[in-house]
């Protein structure tokens, strides 16, 4: 059985694979602490039937501390057969940077999209932000606080799948950061940091339009802060809502892995209304 789903999912990469084309390691930033050259992955459709496609970033959670860009090619390569750009940024993680300084390079993938995705096909007036876990806290957070992009207006959407770190502010206040995970140094020892981290409480008439995915079976905090976030973004955008799913956190991201999967279709309309 094994071995027939290996099978299976090399067919599926294979066959995905033939509908994108991958720019890889495409330098979009410098970290002035660590001097490291950050890189981003471009998949494009490999038949373009446009010159101005619709754009997704896509940013991978792991706690702020852990995870690889190149480990969701599978993302790209679907999102081509959908003709639609997509980009996969890293970013530095914890313990080499707190959220603040991740939350600026994720902003400067947005810029560099902004000024180059059209040598790509991409419509740098269609570019939607897309993040699971702590990558769906950094896209609600640049596209929140004004800190990070001068120019907010340039995200058309914002799609959450199974967010973490909605509200730190309130969390952090129950479980204070320890060393597990890095937390001290991803959120520091002091609370006004918390919220500024905390994407809910700068949400106003400017944040753009939210598709939200929730699990059923994730973490309590995940489901606690979401509701918390849509219940606040709703005197702003009153249709918002989630799509709670039967899954738990994890498997939340790798239904993607699916090309037929209905989430695809779901963010497809998602951009087409914006």
């Amino acid at each position: 059985m094994i071995k027939k789903i290996c099978v299976i999912g090399l067919i599926l990469i294979v066959f995905s694979s033939c509908a994108s084309r991958k720019f890889k390691d495409v330098p979009y930033f410098v970290n002035a602490q660590t001097k490291d050259s950050l890189k981003l992955n471009v998949f494009q459709p490999r038949t373009i039937k446009a010159d101005k496609l619709p754009v997704i970033i896509f940013v991978h959670g792991g706690y702020w501390a852990e995870g690889n860009k190149n480990i969701y090619g599978f993302l790209g390569r679907n999102f081509s057969k959908k003709d639609v750009v997509t980009v996969i940024p890293s970013y530095t993680l914890s313990p080499n940077a707190n959220y603040s300084t991740m939350a600026t390079e994720i902003a400067k993938a947005v810029e560099w999209t902004v000024e180059n995705i059209k040598n790509y096909r991409g419509d740098p007036e269609q570019i939607f932000l897309m993040g699971h876990s702590a990558g769906g806290h950094l896209i609600a957070l640049i596209s929140t606080n004004p800190k990070y992009l001068e120019q907010k207006k340039v995200v058309k959407g914002v799609i959450l799948n199974d967010a973490a770190g909605l509200d730190m502010y309130a969390y952090l206040q129950k479980h204070p950061p320890t060393k597990e995970h890095n937390f001290i140094t991803t959120w520091t020892t002091k609370p006004e940091e918390w919220k500024k981290a905390s994407p809910v409480y700068f949400i106003d008439k400017t944040t753009p339009p939210f598709l939200i995915y929730v699990g059923e079976k994730t973490y309590a905090s995940i489901k606690n802060q979401n509701a918390k976030f849509i219940e606040k973004l709703k005197g702003f955008q009153p249709k918002v809502t989630s799509i709670i799913l039967n899954k738990k956190h994890v498997p939340m991201m790798k239904q993607y892995f699916i090309p037929w999967t209905k989430r695809y279709n779901e963010i497809l309309n998602f951009i087409k209304e914006h």
